[in-house]
């Protein structure tokens, strides 16, 4: 199982993302070793989780949504 999921930084920022383990990830992104983007911000909290079946079809989802300008992805995590 995959997630697709959403943090918030401390900017109010929003990084998209997937991983097989969502707690070691996410711990991951509050040290500084989550990625680039993450590293030079406060990560603050998982705001959107969403599970997939397979890492293919979680890929494509986070590219959808990364592909979305911020107002969508405020719909998404709204809903």
């Amino acid at each position: 199982m995959y997630f697709v999921y959403i943090i918030e930084c401390k900017d109010k920022s929003l990084y998209t993302g997937i991983t097989n383990d969502l707690d070691r990830r996410f711990n991951e992104h509050k040290n500084g070793m989550g990625g680039h983007y993450t590293s030079s911000k406060e990560v603050v909290r998982i705001v959107y989780k969403e599970e997939h079946a397979d890492r293919s079809s979680a890929l494509k989802r986070e590219a959808q949504i990364k592909g979305w300008k911020r107002e969508k992805k405020l719909e998404l995590l709204n809903k």
